[in-house]
């Protein structure tokens, strides 16, 4: 199974007198959007983790931040710098975050509302890998 993951650049224009970055939702992604949330303060990297259903897009909106990505090749690392800089994780994708400076803020959107039990969670790295060789 192909597991999707993109990686974007996007445009900011500056000669307005102001930073513009401009996002089309449908040149990027091609599910509707049903929750938002923003990363901030971290104190400590994101837990590492996959959604069996759930897809989001996630952007660098100030900062710098290292994206920590397993897309059924191994672990790698992927520095995000600024609004310009954005991923798309498709379910099964394993993903965490570390390394942000200190005043990074990172938005995401998601294709599903927040679920309190995280049955849609897949928090121990050894038993993805079990699952995404089974695929």
């Amino acid at each position: 199974m192909q597991l999707n993951f993109k990686q974007f650049k996007f445009k900011t224009f500056t000669n307005t007198g102001v930073a513009l970055t401009p996002v089309e939702l449908k040149d990027f992604i091609n599910w509707d959007v049903k929750r938002i949330y923003f990363i901030t303060d971290f104190t400590k990297p994101t837990g590492q983790h996959c959604h069996k259903v759930e897809k989001e897009l996630f952007i660098c909106q100030r900062g710098i931040v290292t994206a920590i990505i397993d897309r059924g090749n191994g672990l790698e690392d992927l520095l995000m710098r600024g609004p310009e800089d954005a991923i798309s994780i498709d379910s099964y994708v394993w993903h965490g975050f570390k390394d942000a400076s200190v005043d990074c803020v990172l938005l995401a959107l998601s294709s599903t509302n927040y679920s309190p039990d995280r049955s849609d969670y897949i928090t121990d790295y050894d038993e993805y890998k079990k699952i995404v060789s089974s695929l």
